[in-house]
């Protein structure tokens, strides 16, 4: 198979952070996805309708002309969330879901839950509203090994957590263990995840490979080759539970490159084509279409998108980064590399 045509993908899990970077990425990820669950993880983080309201029109107005590009806001759960606050968003159609993110787990956390047991109340509102919980899927108890963190994590919280609240809608986002994918797998239709292209491309060895190297340092950290390989065949299976989710995180050269760096991949320049890549070297290009353009619109309860994208086997050298003001720059994941797909036709390249 040389060309593949499929709905327009969506991209359920993705960081468009704010500013002069928002305006550099979002025409990346608008030319090959019709919508993107926005995380909320700014400074301050997006917690009340309002804010959510701002924030996407800064968003579409990074829009190039001519594309089309529908952000899905999402709110971020704190210990003190007003439930009222949520579902008025969601009944209202501002807020697609609410984020929980473990306390001091990634970046921009630091307002996070601290305690599944202070959002009792939200989420029963949550559950009897329809309402989607997303969570990152890491407990951040530092006795806990950071290899470890995602398989505690679903003895600790996922577990109880779906007892608790067994009609709560619930995506595991960016599951990176053999653990997370038997979960979900096991799981009944409630629970989802979304998997990213860089840890079904790399493993932790990519962290270290003739030195520290910043740009393959991510949250949650990849794991060994035994987890990336359950992992591609989750999402290659065709299963309805798992979709895609990029998890692109951008950020500047200097904060990667430092004493302390960031944790985040920059993969939206080219994440349909990298996903296209791991599904023909899995023999499961038939499956790509079901992964990245039915399965998260059946599980939020959307109707896929009604355009098309096209993708050709034809080799693209990925843009080594993307430009910011200032002379800084984001460093793209396979950024200099050669790879195998490209998207076929006008939406090839980001208008300027």
């Amino acid at each position: 198979m040389d060309q593949l045509t499929l709905r327009k993908p969506d991209d359920w899990h993705l960081h468009l952070r704010d500013g002069a970077m928002l305006d550099a990425v979002v025409p990346w990820t608008a030319r090959q996805f019709g919508r993107a669950i926005v995380m909320p993880n700014l400074l301050p983080p997006v917690t009340t309708v309002a804010q959510a309201l701002a924030y996407k029109a800064r968003i579409l107005a990074a829009v190039p002309g001519g594309l089309e590009f529908t952000p899905l806001m999402t709110a971020y759960l704190t210990d003190g969330t007003d439930a009222d606050e949520l579902a008025r968003g969601f009944e209202d159609g501002v807020f697609a879901a609410v984020k929980l993110y473990p306390a001091g787990a990634t970046t921009n956390s630091a307002s996070g839950l601290t305690d599944i047991s202070k959002a009792t109340a939200v989420l029963e509102r949550m559950q009897k509203i329809g309402m989607p919980l997303l969570v990152h899927g890491e407990v951040t108890d530092p006795a806990v090994d950071i290899f470890d963190r995602e398989a505690v994590f679903i003895e600790r919280v996922m577990i109880p957590l779906r007892k608790d609240f067994p009609e709560l809608k619930v995506v595991f986002e960016h599951v990176t263990t053999r653990q997370a994918v038997d979960y979900v797998s096991a799981a009944d239709a409630h629970t989802a995840a979304t998997i990213t292209v860089h840890h079904l491309m790399i493993n932790r060895n990519a962290i270290f490979q003739g030195g520290i190297r910043p740009h393959m340092y991510c949250l949650p950290i990849a794991k060994r080759e035994e987890h990336r390989q359950a992992l591609r065949q989750a999402a290659t299976s065709g299963k309805p539970n798992f979709f895609l989710g990029t998890d692109s995180a951008p950020h500047p050269r200097h904060t990667k490159e430092t004493g302390c760096g960031c944790a985040g991949l920059f993969t939206a320049v080219a994440a349909i084509e990298l996903y296209a890549q791991v599904f023909d070297e899995e023999g499961a290009l038939a499956n790509l279409e079901a992964f990245a353009s039915l399965n998260g619109p059946a599980f939020y309860g959307l109707a896929p998108n009604s355009q098309t994208l096209t993708l050709a086997r034809m080799a693209q050298t990925v843009p080594a980064h993307v430009d910011l003001p200032g002379g800084e720059a984001i460093v793209n994941f396979k950024g200099g590399e050669q790879i195998p797909w490209s998207i076929s036709g006008a939406a090839a390249v980001p208008a300027d």
